[in-house]
Formats: structure tokens, C-alpha cells, sequence
């Protein structure tokens, strides 16, 4: 029988990538947290099951020479830079500080409103240009920081499936997975068991034409993420004279996702309200 020989805290190497051991109730089975990943990616390992080139081995990270010495200007940056973090993020909003742009103050008005609401119910129907976006960048980083959300999901038409998850990553710094049928089939190879990748993923990009079909739907909504942001809402809308959900996917999905009471839910659109109902 093969033990754990690790400690909680370890630093260890498993897989090319650095984990954290946490503790384990059964000796023979190691739970490993990626560094700087999130509970939703813990991992247990099974040690009598480990193969050849797969084992758990200790690592450590390199100690710090005097090449990696910076001058005094790149040290006052880094020191300039905690204090506004720290400044920031003594506010009301706990997001300030993890934030690459400064909001202006209109765009604020969102977060309020999505913070006065148990869950988040909201559409943002501001006119071309004003910074839809952003607003609803803020409502994620912060509902993220108070442990409201562990994910979260931004269905989109696919032409602005890469914008989308280049505003994550530039203003957020959130590395957001871009899900449609070109990159669906490689992200399934990479998925450590059967659950769906919906599940796995924390942060996802969603094509609307690749989640709106009855295959990939169920699998979405037996795995949505905490919230869903729907974005260019209005394209979603039923049709005139439509008589069933059914006859329009994308409404169909909208109103299958909003069933779920507790699930937050922001939708974005930039279109005039059109007269009908």
C-alpha cells in the first residue's frame, strides 16, 4: 500500500505543473490544488494507481540571484502600484483594486444596482458607445471578489467571441476559455473526466450559434456557470407572431436558463426598445 509522503502546504510537481498538497482524510488518495488555481480545479490523485513518469515529486522554486535584481525605479513601480491596490480596495466595492482601467462614474450606476439585488437580474440597455462592456466587466469582478460567483459564462455571437475574451484578460485579467464548435472538440480532449466542459471551464466565452441546438444546451444547463452575460440580448427576442418558445433557439435558451431563480443573469443590449411587446 502506497502512502501519502507529501505534508499539507507541500510545494510538489505533478503532470509539468506546480500544486499545492492539501489535506487528505485517506492516505492513499492525495488532494493537489494547482498554484494559483481555484477550487474548482483541486485534483485527487490515487498513489497505487500512479504510472510510470506520472509521479508526484517534490519541487521547490528557484532561489533569486543578483541577476534578478531590478533598479530603484522598477521597485518604487511595484511599491506605487500595492498602495493604490490597497487604496482601491478599501472602497465599497472590493473589485477597485483588481481593475486595469479607471470606470467613470455612470458606469458605476450597474454595479450598484446588481449589488442591491440578492441575485442579479439586470438589463443594461445604454446607447452605442457608453461602455456596456465595462459595466458588466465591473459587475463580474466584483461579484467574483465577494464570493458571490466562482464562474461565469459570456454568450455572444461568435464574430465577438475573441474581443470578448480579450477584455477579460487585458481589463480583468481573467483567462476566459473561447467555447464554439472549432475549439469545443479540443477542450473536451483535455477534460480529466465525463463531466462536461461547461462544468470544468470557470471562465467560458460562448458562441450563441454553438450553445443555442438542443445537444449542447442541455449539456449547458445541467452545468452553467454561477452567472450567464448575454450579449447583443435583443437578437435573442421571439419573433413577431411567434405562439412557442420553441420556435426561436435563442430565445428558447434564455428562457430555459432564466427558469432557475437563483442564477444571476445579465443581459446587454445596445438596441432601442422596438414597440412590441
Amino acid at each position: 500500500m502506497m502512502q501519502q509522503t507529501f505534508s499539507p502546504g507541500k510545494l510538489v510537481r505533478y503532470r509539468r505543473r506546480r500544486w499545492i498538497v492539501l489535506p487528505s482524510d485517506d492516505e492513499e488518495m492525495m488532494l493537489l490544488k494547482p498554484l494559483g488555481g481555484s477550487a474548482r480545479e483541486i485534483t485527487g490523485v490515487y498513489l497505487p494507481l500512479q504510472l510510470p513518469g506520472e509521479e508526484v515529486e517534490e519541487d521547490v522554486f528557484p532561489l533569486p540571484g543578483v541577476d534578478d535584481l531590478g533598479d530603484f525605479a522598477t521597485a518604487r513601480l511595484l511599491f506605487d502600484a500595492s498602495r493604490l491596490s490597497f487604496r482601491n480596495a478599501s472602497g465599497p466595492f472590493r473589485c477597485m483594486g483588481k481593475l486595469s482601467f479607471r470606470p467613470r462614474a455612470y458606469q458605476i450606476v450597474p454595479l450598484v444596482m446588481a449589488l442591491q439585488q440578492e441575485v442579479t437580474r439586470l438589463m443594461i440597455a445604454d446607447d452605442v458607445g457608453v461602455g456596456k462592456t465595462i459595466e458588466a466587466l465591473l459587475i463580474i469582478r466584483e461579484l467574483l471578489e465577494r464570493g458571490e460567483i466562482k464562474s461565469f459564462a459570456v454568450i455572444t455571437p461568435p464574430h465577438l467571441c475573441e474581443q470578448w475574451q480579450q477584455e477579460l484578460r487585458d481589463k480583468l485579467d481573467l483567462q476566459a476559455e473561447v467555447i464554439r464548435s472549432a475549439t469545443a472538440a479540443s477542450l473536451d480532449r483535455r477534460l480529466p473526466d465525463d463531466r462536461s466542459i461547461f462544468f470544468h471551464v470557470p471562465y467560458q466565452v460562448i458562441s450563441i450559434d454553438y450553445i443555442k441546438s438542443e445537444k449542447h444546451k442541455v449539456l449547458f444547463l445541467n452545468d452553467a456557470p454561477d452567472l450567464i452575460v448575454v450579449d447583443e440580448a435583443h437578437t435573442c427576442a421571439l419573433p413577431a407572431g411567434a405562439r412557442h418558445k420553441s420556435q426561436q433557439q435563442r430565445y428558447n435558451l434564455l428562457h430555459d436558463l432564466a427558469q432557475d431563480e437563483k442564477r444571476h443573469l445579465l443581459l446587454l443590449t445596445a438596441t432601442p426598445h422596438s414597440g412590441k411587446d
